[in-house]
């Protein structure tokens, strides 16, 4: 999933005096109010953290109340969603009109039924209302199914995100991986006819003046650019031209007319 980020940062904590017998505490604690937090600093949402202290010496700011600072050196894992990158969330409520869908376990996504491509069709099915595929009924996106989509909007303040499921590679995670892993099968599998094809196709090059003679006594076409490659009938030949095939009797003609 895109979106996530990790980001190396030199901190400084500002503590109150009262803490500075429990300092890593203070500062765990000071983290860990900044989580699931829109942030300007960083650029997006603070998801997880990981602090050390660089400076074991604070410093003492003057002013009416003496906190202390404490330098630490931390690298936070960042949710910064863009437009046109894709997100992965849990389906959580499906109408006709929008999809509702949770991200990471907290920012909330919806998806209007404008932003849903005409390929899926509202249906209900044992009282459950699904999203379903024209061109592949098993491509179902119903409550509790994880789907990718495209993120159109991102506001930052209630971490609300408008997505989009018009480009055919968002929709059901499930499904997406499975036609992923399908189409490669299916492409190993027409590469391998292809190599055998030609394989076949070889051979029958290389073994053409001796089979001519087998087939109703007609000799191999004495036109040097005609290669014999296979007989569908006695009176047809499929001839190469450079790259071109074709069917033909002219060979068998030409012959025959000796």
């Amino acid at each position: 999933m895109e979106g996530l980020k990790v980001s190396d940062a030199d901190l400084v904590i500002y503590l109150h005096p009262a803490k500075s017998n429990k300092v890593s505490q203070a500062i765990l604690r000071e983290l860990g109010a900044m989580l699931l937090k829109f942030d300007e600093k960083f650029e997006g949402v603070l998801l997880a953290y990981e602090a050390k202290i660089i400076d074991k010496s604070a410093k003492i700011l003057s002013g009416v109340h003496p906190y202390f600072a404490v330098t630490i050196k931390a690298k936070l894992l960042l949710f910064s969603p863009k437009p046109n990158m894709l997100l992965e969330g849990k389906v959580v409520k499906l109408k006709q009109e929008s999809i509702h869908v949770i991200v990471l376990g907290f920012a909330s996504a919806v998806i209007t039924d404008e932003d849903i491509r005409s390929e899926f069709k509202h249906i209900t099915r044992h009282g459950e209302e699904m999203l379903v595929s024209r061109a592949n009924k098993h491509h179902v996106i119903k409550v509790g199914t994880m789907i990718r989509f495209l993120v159109k909007s991102f506001d930052e303040g209630i971490l609300h995100i408008s997505g989009s499921l018009v480009p055919s590679h968002t929709g059901s995670i499930h499904r997406l991986e499975k036609n992923s892993v399908e189409g490669l099968a299916t492409n190993k599998s027409k590469r391998k006819m292809r190599e055998d094809e030609a394989t076949d196709i070889n051979a029958l090059i290389l073994n053409d003046d001796h089979q001519s003679s087998t087939y109703q006594g007609v000799d191999k076409c004495s036109y040097p650019f005609l290669q014999l490659l296979r007989r569908d009938s006695p009176n047809a030949y499929i001839m190469r031209l450079g790259p071109i095939y074709m069917v033909s009797e002219l060979c068998f003609t030409a012959q025959s007319g000796r």
